[in-house]
C-alpha cells in the first residue's frame, strides 16, 4: 500500500490496448481476408513471372544490358562498376538470389511510387489531408522495421508476399514526403505566372511544378530504393528469400563466408541503384 501511495501510476486501471489492437486486427482480416489472398496470389505470380524472366536470359547478356542502361542513365564508370559488380555476383553463386532481390525491389519500389506520387501531390492541395497524412509518416518512420513483418505475416503468411507489403509500406514515406517538399518548393511567381497565361490546374501540375520538383522527387525515388533494399534483406526472417535469404541463412549456421559473401552482394546493389538514381536525379537538375 505505501508503494502505491509512493508511486500512484500503479493504481491506475491498465489500458487493454494490446487487446484492442488484436481484437481490431482479427476483425479486419475477417473483412478482407479474400481480397489479401487475391493481391497475394496477383503479387505471387508477377513476382514468379518477372524472376523466371531475368533468370531465362543468359547471365552475361543479362550484365551487359544492365550495364548498358546504368551507362545510359548514369555514366560510364558506373556502367563499368555495374559490369564488374554483378559479375562477381555470378561469380559466388548468388545470381539467382540476386535476381529475386531485384525483382523484389522493383515491385515494391513501383507499388511505393503509384501510392506515393499522387499522395504526395494531393497534399499540396488539400490543407486538412496535409495534417492528417503527415503525422501518419512521422509514425510510420519511426517504427522499427522489424514491427512491419508482424501484420504483413499476419495478412498475407510468411513467404514473399507479406515480405514486399512490409516492403512498400517501410520505403514509401520518402516518395510522399519529397514529393510534397518538391512541389512546394516551386516558386509562387513561376505558379502566378502560368495562372497568368491560362493554365488548368492539370497543367500546371504536369508542365510546370512537377518537372520543377523533379529533382527532389528523384531524391525520394532514391530514398524509397534504399529503405526497399534494407527492408528486403530484413524481411528474409519471415521467408523472402533472395539475397537476405542468404545472409539469414548464414547468420543462422553461423557462416562467416556466405554471410560476407551475401553482405557484399547486397552492398554492390545498393551501390549501382543509388549510383543510377542519384545521376538521374542530377540529370533533372540540368
Amino acid at each position: 500500500m505505501i508503494d502505491k501511495l509512493l508511486n500512484p501510476i500503479d493504481m491506475l486501471p491498465r489500458l487493454p490496448l494490446g487487446a484492442k489492437v488484436d481484437d481490431f486486427i482479427d476483425w479486419l482480416l475477417g473483412q478482407i481476408g479474400v481480397l489479401t489472398r487475391l493481391i497475394a496470389n496477383f503479387l505471387e505470380g508477377i513476382m514468379e513471372g518477372i524472376t523466371d524472366l531475368l533468370l531465362w536470359f543468359p547471365p552475361f547478356i543479362l550484365i551487359v544490358l544492365i550495364a548498358l542502361i546504368a551507362w545510359r542513365l548514369s555514366n560510364r564508370n558506373i556502367a563499368i562498376f555495374t559490369f564488374f559488380g554483378l559479375v562477381l555476383i555470378y561469380n559466388m553463386n548468388l545470381w539467382p538470389g540476386a535476381m529475386s532481390t531485384i525483382t523484389m525491389i522493383l515491385i515494391a519500389v513501383t507499388i511505393s511510387l503509384c501510392i506515393g506520387l499522387p499522395v504526395g501531390i494531393l497534399s499540396t492541395r488539400y490543407t486538412l489531408f496535409h495534417r492528417i497524412v503527415w503525422p501518419i509518416l512521422d509514425f510510420m518512420q519511426t517504427m522499427p522495421a522489424f514491427v512491419y513483418l508482424i501484420p504483413a505475416v499476419f495478412f498475407f503468411s510468411l513467404g514473399v508476399v507479406a515480405a514486399m507489403i512490409a516492403t512498400v509500406v517501410f520505403s514509401m514515406p520518402p516518395v510522399i514526403r519529397l514529393t510534397g517538399l518538391g512541389i512546394r518548393q516551386v516558386p509562387e511567381d513561376v505558379v502566378e505566372a502560368s495562372h497568368a497565361f491560362g493554365s488548368t490546374d492539370w497543367q500546371l501540375l504536369t508542365k510546370v511544378q512537377l518537372p520543377l520538383a523533379m529533382p527532389t522527387i528523384m531524391a525520394g525515388v532514391n530514398q524509397c530504393i534504399m529503405l526497399a533494399l534494407s527492408m528486403v534483406v530484413i524481411a528474409a526472417m519471415i521467408g523472402a528469400g533472395g539475397l537476405g535469404g542468404h545472409v539469414y541463412g548464414a547468420i543462422q549456421r553461423l557462416n562467416i563466408g556466405l554471410g560476407f559473401e551475401s553482405g557484399l552482394a547486397v552492398v554492390i546493389l545498393a551501390i549501382i541503384l543509388d549510383r543510377i538514381t542519384q545521376s538521374s536525379r542530377q540529370t533533372s537538375e540540368e
